[in-house]
């Protein structure tokens, strides 16, 4: 039997749209059905794609009958207001990450979506990526023994890549505790359970011209006594995909010719032709081919996951699982849809009544966790934390 496709419109057809367009393109649940945006160019080139209606505003898509749902992907200092709006208009909503700056603002969004009886999902995050999945049920399945240790390591050029003046600023969402934290923090609670008790944190802004976080470290201990230490630098020197077989974090191969590509093509560009690159890399800007070579999973760097009895790898393969006297490795299918997993939470949860992991709730106790990084970053201190979420709810 054929599943009822979602009617779901889209609200910023930037990069993350971008990003994200081929899953729902392809996949059999989604009817892209309209979209809004303030570039007209984009929003010409949405409707003759998928002979879909536009708006130049969130509000007047929101208010379109024919959409069931909207997936925000503005700028993050708009998320709040756009799912609330949203919301209070009986669309179901899907936000990227980060959910909001605040916890304010997170709360905000749930009690909206709570009080117009919608579902609100946060993603996406690499916590969907089908090899964590699979190293989740291992753990939970207590074959391997109690988890004990998270190690979670990941050097990219994300500093350098175009970005427009605020996301340089983080006030208004800027930097890595915003834009990369999330992946690494929604990978542990999944891994661990979900109840972070506390946080210390470092954090580097190296450089002047980029005045914004560009790399942290952080212990997170957990209630059951595990603890993880999350690493994460995008100055743009080590490439960390050379820890993983040389897959990119989209999980096609990476050329590695390529290295240095994000900083020799900002050079000394001014704001304005910097500005100019980040628009160029937008939906409706240009054609983004495909990447040569063959798809494997999505991932965010290395990590390994110590158990009792054994430690496990999850990569763009599957998962590397090393235990006392042998090591062996389960292969994941690859989905043929790239993120089908966030598309799937969000439809069972639509139409299926199941419950999403990556609810209002899970992702503001993610959100905690990563304003405690930046606290304990800044105070010198452990952060205890309040509002976390189990997995087993």
């Amino acid at each position: 039997m054929t599943e009822r496709r979602l009617r779901l419109g889209v609200a910023g057809l930037g990069r993350a749209f971008a990003l994200m367009l081929p899953g729902l393109a392809a996949h059999p649940k989604i009817e892209l059905t309209a979209a809004a945006d303030p570039r007209e160019d984009a929003r010409a080139r949405f409707a003759a794609a998928f002979k879909a209606r536009t708006y130049p505003s969130v509000e007047a898509l929101c208010a379109d009958p024919d959409v069931e749902a909207v997936y925000v992907a503005t700028p993050h200092q708009f998320h709040a207001q756009n799912v609330i709006t949203a919301a209070r208009n009986g669309k179901h909503v899907l936000v990227e990450k980060p959910m909001a700056l605040g916890l304010d603002e997170c709360r905000a969004m749930i009690e909206a979506a709570r009080n117009a009886r919608v579902q609100l999902v946060v993603g996406h995050s690499h916590s969907f990526d089908a090899p964590i999945a699979r190293t989740a049920e291992m753990i939970a399945g207590g074959t391997f023994g109690a988890l004990r240790m998270i190690t979670a390591v990941y050097y990219t050029d994300f500093l350098y890549r175009p970005r427009r003046p605020e996301e340089l600023a983080a006030d208004s969402g800027g930097g890595v505790l915003f834009n990369q934290a999330p992946h690494h923090v929604d990978i542990a609670r999944l891994l661990g359970g979900g109840m972070v008790d506390s946080v210390r944190a470092l954090t580097g802004a190296w450089d002047g011209s980029r005045p914004v976080e560009g790399a942290y470290s952080a212990l997170l201990t957990f209630s059951g006594g595990a603890f993880a230490t999350l690493t994460y630098s995008g100055y743009a020197h080590f490439d960390g995909d050379e820890l993983g077989d040389g897959i990119a974090e989209s999980g096609y191969p990476k050329d590695p010719d390529a290295y240095g590509a994000a900083r020799l093509l900002l050079g000394a560009k001014t704001p304005a032709q910097e500005l100019a690159l980040k628009n160029a890399r937008l939906y409706g800007a240009q054609e983004n081919p495909e990447p040569a070579g063959p798809r494997l999973h999505q991932h965010f760097g290395l990590l390994i996951a110590s158990c009792d009895r054994a430690d496990f790898r999850p990569g763009p393969k599957g998962v590397a699982i090393y235990g006392g006297e042998a090591r062996s490795f389960e292969p994941v299918p690859v989905p043929q849809v790239p993120r089908s997993e966030v598309i799937d939470e969000f439809h069972a949860a639509i139409f299926g009544g199941t419950p999403p992991l990556h609810s209002g709730e899970w992702s503001l106790a993610t959100m905690e966790v990563c304003l405690a990084m930046q606290q304990s970053a800044r105070e010198g201190r452990d952060i205890r934390l309040l509002h976390q979420v189990s997995t087993a709810r």
